[in-house]
């Protein structure tokens, strides 16, 4: 008995492995593409932050690989949530589509179950993700600081264009108006060196000239030919301003001549122990020993201006008074009153104008003192700050990678839409929601005007439900996000019909009754011409009764229907002339003239709200004008048609 049960339960958990790896091996295909699509993203929109540091500092390969590399390394927390957002996006749309999610509801499988192998592989993605941020990210942080660092303030590679000063050489403006790339040769050269200072700027001009790089990378080597150089011989505040010729210049002429310019073309990295100071430098348990730190110190610093403010504008005795003392010092007053305004006509001015000036003088120091202070403790409480958001967000990212699972999933198997196009566009929507709300909450926190908390967990606030609302209505196959559902509704709204598309078919099972049809056609044509006589669709309808007197048009009901009948019966026509005319009959809608809505309490409600009832009492006459000239249009339709079934020949 227990083998024989043991066979019977191996087919289930055969099954039940078979589907983990079929919807394990679709996600992670398209997660492995999505992953390094997002980091490519990512990466060239970091590198176009830095494009005009890297361009043209003639930097080697190796040089750029660790850019990169680094680069890379901390931007792989980034794009890991958005790539579990797009694959689980793509996968759960392309089952969706495919009708795979319909058969595994189908055997009993529950959304549920079917998200559980990948929700197994997203966990030990957050794990990575934290790990990364918390151990690998920190030393790629200070290798990509210090890379970056040193690379801007490296000297670009020398490239001299025609016709324009090139400044790109410390203390040195070269003009060429004419080069030779092959030869590299200089023609017409104009150079103005300011090494000395601009009061004694040293111009040459040379007929033709060569820049080249001495073999140590520190000197630029010009070689001169037919030229002459000037240089200014004033001294400091010497000379006649007003009269350039008196000021003394040196003059050479030459036919060769070279001059060596400082410019050091060598890369030197940065130390990276300067930069481990950064809070992105540093894992968790850094940065609550480096917080616990500042904070001793900021209270050290914060009690030290206290008591030194106190001490120097000689309010410690004042704070230091009990109540008893004030009310002493009340009675006193009141025994021997004076007053202010006495005691400044009696004393003299120049006594009053220096008080004056004195106490002037102290507010302004006092006031520059404690901005001083202040701007020195807000310092510390906003570096305090930073290092509290990278803490919290080496936690909040690592959680955005579950949530956006738990978007992503349910919200695939909702929209039922595959391929890169519609689940793509979804999901950079999702993730730029996701950014703002982070960018903006974190700005605040980093600000102090928003809890710290708040601030980095804002975010992730917002996206839990959300994740937790999608996966509900997907497990109960919802149809919140059907776009044709939507764009029904939209048509309703607008009143947009679909127009008739009939066409000759081939096989015919029932042919039509002729005859039938011809006098359901008068009578239609003879209804319609009655309505619009008696019913005067051209007026406004009334108010108060499209929403509150609400009754069904029995009437256009029975018409439409008639239309309705007549044209499915003449559709099974093989005349090409008949089908041309049931094409041009409109579509009538029954209650769209009437009511705006079917249930009464939604038109007592709306009726009410007097701008929006207006508007939709502007939308029924619009209703009513359309079926006056609709039900013209049957008129003579069913003119034409009766003329066409009137004879037996244009029915072949």
């Amino acid at each position: 008995m227990v083998d024989c049960c043991h066979r019977r339960d191996a087919p289930s958990m055969i099954k039940i492995k078979r589907l983990d790896s079929f919807i394990l091996g679709k996600f992670l295909q398209l997660f492995v593409g999505a992953f390094f699509i997002c980091l490519f993203v990512f990466m060239m929109q970091f590198t176009w932050r830095w494009i005009n540091d890297l361009v043209g500092k003639g930097l080697t390969l190796d040089i750029l690989g660790q850019f990169f590399w680094y680069m890379g390394i901390t931007l792989v927390p980034t794009a890991l949530p958005l790539a579990i957002l797009l694959a689980a996006l793509i996968t759960f749309g392309n089952m969706g589509e495919n009708l795979e999610l319909l058969s595994m509801k189908a055997a009993g499988v529950p959304l549920v179950r079917i998200m559980a192998p990948i929700f197994c592989v997203v966990v030990p993605l957050m794990g990575v993700s934290f790990y990364f941020q918390n151990t690998v990210s920190p030393d790629a942080q200070k290798g990509l600081g210090t890379l970056a660092t040193s690379i801007k303030i490296s000297q670009p590679a020398v490239q001299i264009p025609e016709g324009v000063f090139y400044n790109g050489i410390p203390n040195t403006n070269i003009y060429v108006e004419r080069k030779n790339a092959q030869t590299g040769m200089l023609y017409h050269t104009i150079i103005y060196k300011t090494d000395q200072g601009f009061d004694r700027a040293q111009i040459v001009l040379a007929d033709s000239a060569r820049l080249e790089m001495t073999a140590d990378k520190l000197h630029l080597r010009l070689t001169l030919w037919a030229g002459e150089q000037f240089q200014s011989l004033k001294a400091d505040n010497a000379g006649n301003v007003f009269d350039p010729q008196s000021e003394p210049y040196d003059r050479e002429t030459f036919a060769y001549k070279q001059i060596l310019i400082d410019f050091d073309s060598n890369f030197t990295q940065l130390d990276a122990d300067q930069l481990g100071s950064m809070p992105q430098a540093k894992n968790m348990g850094e940065i609550v020993h480096d917080v616990d730190s500042m904070n001793h110190v900021l209270d050290s610093t914060a009690l030290s201006y206290f008591k030194e403010t106190l001490q120097r504008q000689n309010f410690a005795a004042a704070a230091s008074w009990t109540k008893a003392d004030s009310l002493r010092a009340v009675k006193d007053f009141r025994k021997h009153p004076f007053s202010i305004d006495e005691v400044i006509k009696k004393t003299p001015k120049d006594r009053l104008q220096a008080a004056r000036q004195q106490a002037s003088a102290r507010l302004q120091t006092l006031s520059a003192e404690l901005d001083w202070q202040s701007e020195t403790v807000q310092s510390q409480e906003h570096y305090i700050r930073l290092h509290w958001i990278e803490w919290h967000q080496k936690i909040t990212l690592s959680l955005a990678c579950l949530l956006f699972f738990f978007i992503g999933a349910p919200l695939g198997a909702i929209i039922r839409k595959g391929g890169l196009g519609m689940p793509t566009v979804v999901s950079v929507a999702i993730f730029i929601i996701y950014y703002v709300i982070n960018i903006s909450s974190m700005k605040s926190a980093r600000a102090g005007t928003l809890n710290m908390f708040v601030g980095m967990w804002l975010s992730t606030f917002v996206l839990a439900p959300a994740g937790a609302y999608l996966t509900y209505m997907a497990n109960r196959d919802s149809t919140v996000f059907n776009l044709d559902a939507y764009l029904a509704l939209l048509r309703r709204l607008l009143g947009l019909r679909t127009k008739r598309n009939l066409f000759r078919k081939e096989v015919i099972i029932e042919a039509p009754d002729y005859a039938a049809d011809l006098r359901r056609l008068r009578h239609i044509r003879a209804a319609a011409t009655a309505y619009n006589k008696e019913k005067r669709l051209l007026l406004a309808p009334g108010y108060f009764r499209i929403f509150f007197r609400t009754r069904p048009d029995e009437r256009m009901e029975q018409l439409s229907n008639d239309i309705e009948a007549v044209v499915g019966d003449l559709a099974n026509t093989r005349s090409p002339q008949v089908l041309a005319v049931l094409n041009d009959i409109p579509t009538i809608y029954a209650h769209a003239h009437t009511t705006p809505f079917v249930r009464k309490r939604y038109n007592w409600t709306f009726g009410v709200i007097f701008p929006l009832g207006l508007l939709l009492w502007v939308r029924i006459w619009r209703f009513r004008l359309r079926l006056f000239t609709d039900l013209r249009q049957v008129v003579k339709c069913c003119e034409r048609l009766e003329s066409l079934l009137a004879n037996p020949s244009n029915l072949q």
